[in-house]
């Protein structure tokens, strides 16, 4: 480890002794330029609880309104709406960066300076993102990020810094996009408890409460919450508790659980992916904007917004288990309960039979209502209206619900043009990732000849082992990880794509098979 890292740890070590952490069973240690510092298993401890640490070290939205430097400014400015609790802790996170004595420092000199993430990407590497929906939303959240810096978070930091003594410090975007990155990267959802937040009253349910997701899969350790110390020891604290079953190997690396998440998530909010992650999942949404220029726009878009239509939706990897061509990531059968009777009981006549491929769709009740009404042709819109007429009653008498517009739809409409358009969506979706990376293989092929650099000292190293391999047939390509995680990203997208693209044309077919014996009408 480099002298300046061993440096801040001792440093950090002082400064976590010095405000009450208990490291009971763990210690923390320098892993690598990609890795940073991290915690690992240091003996066994019978209780399981291998770090403790109090309340008042938590970064949170009350802790910056009692901040003595921030929080007069920071109160006045929340009570009047300008700042919501994010921003609030961004502010401090901002502030205590740039503070030449900030209380804050040993921490914070520990923490990344740069991430993984796409706001941290090169123009470059932000290119391989291009056609993929990561691509604008980082687009878009850039611009959000550098327009709020620029109207309300550059003066409130200068402000507060000039309140310190320190007027001369200037404030950039990245301070603030460092800030926005360590909130995001390193947020948890930690439910307080109440007499640790109104001390005057005492509560007897402040009992340790579990951070972790119960449907997550089983991390190496938890962060659960002790209100009254009865677990931990130590009043008003969060402590690290192995979830493990059984005891720790030394100098194992403990990690916390994610939670059940896609490569477009975890790379948007923490820098990294999952290759061949099971949890990956397509979205799929049908343009707002487009609803405009199809036929009867209008009556479509209030029998839409009577159904409380969804316009987008996610579509998981593990879906397609229960589709006509599984891939068998997982044995399950959850995602269709309930199919059959959702489809059997929306036929009133009894002429729409259920269709016999039912179980085996993939995609979902709700954005399969909203295509169908999209889709419907002219005597469709005229047969689903007189339908709705008469089951209001002459003096409309009855109000009608989404569950009596999606009926009437099905009734008439089936599942063919629903289908249709969104094979057509996906044909799009797939033309949209091709255009300016190619295809999967293409991307497959990139991978396999992928060589990751971390860092500048890497690619010198790399350039020079490759020039003395001259008999190699193909050299490997040196790639950056920020760019080697845009490729899987976009690879599993393209990948999945095509998936749900096959299951649409088999079902399409299916549909217009059984449709043509049956018509309803």
């Amino acid at each position: 480890m480099a002298s300046s890292e061993e440096a801040k740890l001792e440093t950090f070590m002082q400064w976590l002794q010095a405000n009450g952490v208990e490291l009971r069973g763990c210690k923390i240690k320098w892993c690598d330029s990609k890795r940073g510092f991290g915690i690992f298993s240091d003996k066994d401890v019978s209780d399981g609880v291998m770090l403790v640490v109090p309340l008042d070290l938590a970064i949170t939205p009350m802790r910056v309104l009692q901040d003595p430097l921030l929080g007069p400014a920071c109160r006045a400015m929340f009570e009047e709406g300008d700042v919501d609790d994010r921003l609030l802790m961004m502010l401090l996170l901002t502030v205590e960066r740039l503070r030449k004595n900030s209380l804050w420092k040993p921490y914070l000199d520990i923490l990344p300076t740069t991430f993984g993430n796409p706001l941290w990407f090169s123009d470059d590497e932000l290119q391989e993102l291009r056609g993929t929906t990561l691509y604008r939303a980082t687009e878009l959240q850039k611009k959000s990020l550098l327009s709020l810096y620029e109207s309300k978070v550059k003066d409130i930091v200068k402000k507060l810094l000039t309140l310190d003594g320190n007027s001369e410090i200037e404030v950039c975007f990245e301070d603030f996009l460092w800030a926005n990155s360590v909130f995001w990267s390193r947020a948890l959802n930690i439910p307080m408890p109440r007499s640790y937040v109104f001390p005057e009253m005492q509560d007897a349910h402040d009992i340790c409460i579990r951070e972790a997701d119960e449907k997550n899969p089983k991390p190496i350790a938890t962060w659960e919450v002790d209100g009254t110390g009865l677990a931990s020891g130590v009043p008003f604290s969060m402590y690290l508790i192995s979830a493990a079953q059984s005891p720790l190997q030394i100098d194992q690396e403990i990690y916390i659980s994610y939670g059940n998440k896609g490569n477009e998530e975890l790379l948007y909010l923490y820098g990294f992916v999952i290759d061949d992650n099971t949890d990956d999942y397509l979205m799929v949404h049908y343009p707002a904007e487009a609803i405009n220029t199809i036929s009867f726009s209008e009556s479509k878009t209030q029998l839409l917004e009577v159904q409380k239509a969804e316009m987008r939706c996610l579509l998981p990897k593990t879906s397609l288990d229960n589709g006509f061509f599984p891939l068998n990531t997982q044995n399950s059968e959850e995602n269709n309960k309930s199919k059959a009777d959702k489809v059997c009981n929306y036929s009133w006549s009894g002429q729409r039979k259920m269709p016999s491929y039912v179980n085996k769709l993939v995609f979902p009740e709700k954005f399969m209502t909203t295509l169908r009404t999209i889709a419907m042709q002219e005597d469709e819109v005229f047969k689903v209206s007189s339908m709705l007429e008469e089951l209001a009653g002459p003096e409309r008498e009855r109000q009608l619900s989404d569950t009596d517009v999606q009926s009437a739809v099905w009734e008439v409409c089936g599942d063919s043009g629903a289908l249709q358009s969104l094979v057509d969506l996906l044909h799009v979706k797939m033309m949209d990732l091709e255009e300016s990376s190619g295809t999967e293989e293409n991307d497959l092929d990139l991978l396999k000849k992928t060589l990751i650099i971390d860092n500048h000292e890497d690619s010198k190293q790399c350039t020079s082992n490759l020039s003395t391999k001259s008999n190699d047939l193909e050299e490997p390509k040196l790639m950056t990880r920020n760019k080697w995680s845009a490729i899987v990203y976009r690879f599993g997208q393209k990948q999945l794509t095509r998936l749900f693209l096959e299951e649409a044309e088999h079902a399409l077919q299916l549909s217009l098979g059984e449709e043509k014996v049956t018509s309803p009408c």
